[in-house]
This record gives structure tokens, sequence and C-alpha cells, in this order.
């Protein structure tokens, strides 16, 4: 790559200022000064310093909204060589990473990134983000569950937090039920049903915070819109 376009790729400037900067002498490659334009470097092996200070690739933030299926492990990869998320989405240059978890047989909305930090702010119980999933149980609740359900349950050696519930639909004896939690721990939902004596007999999960699943199909993904982006970035702010 050549040097200018390396350092207007990393933000330095305009293409045409970063070739002002290399004849002014503030740019070192490996040490030495480079005033020649066009200059060929290795991102990957050189050191590179503008004002005395180094300088590295930027790399493009990528957020990708994916509809995991069941029967997928939420990983980059399993040691067991089962099916993992990461083998339905192509084509992406970066290195990418699941945001979170959504268990083997549970289906939905999976954010995926290589974005560090938004990871940190959607995993971590203090940011309060909402995460909605619709889910069949066997049996019906009755309201003394329900309200034990939504108050906080002792699960294993913690408390869940207090959480959304509601009946949506009944049907041949089992419930259809929204659950709203702002925690993710490991099959936390599951658990919860558990624990209320109505196990989960499938799971799905439509929204983190402001981003929907919406008609997705099952398998599929797509980039975040503009929107989107700007709304995880919100909540980058607020770190």
């Amino acid at each position: 790559m050549r040097l200018q376009k390396f350092l207007a790729y990393c933000g330095i400037g305009s293409r045409r200022k970063c070739e002002q900067y290399i004849k002014e002498g503030k740019v070192k490659v490996n040490g030495q000064i480079i005033k020649q334009l066009g200059f060929k470097i290795d991102p990957e092996k050189d050191n590179i310093e503008f004002n005395h200070s180094p300088i590295q690739m930027y790399e493009k933030k990528v957020y990708i909204l994916l509809n995991k299926p069941v029967g997928y492990i939420t990983t980059v990869k399993d040691q067991f060589h089962r099916k993992t998320v990461m083998t339905l989405v192509n084509n992406i240059n970066e290195r990418i990473y699941p945001i979170g978890r959504l268990d083997y047989n549970t289906e939905g909305l999976l954010l995926m990134t290589n974005d560090g930090t938004l990871t940190y702010c959607l995993t971590h119980p203090k940011y309060e983000i909402e995460k909605e999933y619709i889910a069949w149980l066997k049996g019906i609740p009755s309201k003394e569950k329900i309200n034990a359900f939504k108050n906080g349950l002792k699960i294993e050696d913690y408390i869940t937090f207090p959480t959304d519930f509601t009946i949506l639909k009944k049907n041949r004896g089992n419930a259809l039920v929204k659950i709203i939690i702002h925690e993710g721990r490991n099959r936390q939902i599951r658990k919860m049903c558990d624990k209320i004596g109505h196990p989960v007999i499938s799971l799905k999960r439509i929204r983190i915070g402001k981003i929907l699943l919406g008609d997705l199909p099952t398998g599929k993904w797509r980039y975040l819109t503009n929107i989107e982006k700007n709304y995880l970035l919100s909540i980058k702010n607020k770190k």
C-alpha cells in the first residue's frame, strides 16, 4: 500500500494533506523519515509514525443482524465441530464475532460485530439494554408464578433482575408468552421458566434495545441500517 493512502485510511488527513505531511518529513517508516511520495509499505509488518506517534490501520467497524436458527452454536469456533453461526455469514472481510449468545436450541436476533466497546455495552447488565423474547411454555403459569417471575428469582447463586412477563396466547394447555429481560446470563430464561415449573418448549429473541428482528428469514443476515447504527453508537457514547 502507498504510504499516503495508508495515512489517509487511518484518518490522518485527506490524501493530498498526507502527501504534504510526507514532503515535510513528518512521517517515519521503521524509524526512517520518508519524503518519497508513493513509497510502498506493508501495514502488517512496517512501523509507521506521524509526528513521532505510532499509527495503525483503521479497522472498519461492521454491524450485522442475523436471524439465528435452532441448531447452531453461538461461537466463532467449536471444539466438537458443531455448526456455528459464523458459517451463516459470508463474504465479510473483517473478523466479526457474536455479541452475547443464544443457546443451541434458541433462535432469533443475534448481533455480530468487530466493535469491542459496543459488545461490552450490550452485554453488561449496568447498561440495562432490554432483550425481548417470545416463548412457548409447557402449561399455563398462575398469577402467583408470573409475579414471582417478574420480581426476580433465585437461580443457582444469583437473583435475577425484575423482568416483564406477559401471556399472549393459550393453546392446548400451553402458553405463548413475551419476556423482557435486562441481563443475559447463560440460559437465563430457560432456567427461570424451569424455576416456576413451566419449561420452555421454544424460544425466540425478537428485539435488543431498539433493534428489531422484523421479517428477516431464519438463517439470513443483513447489515444494520444507519438509524440502527446511530442508536448503537449512542449507547457507546454513554460509556
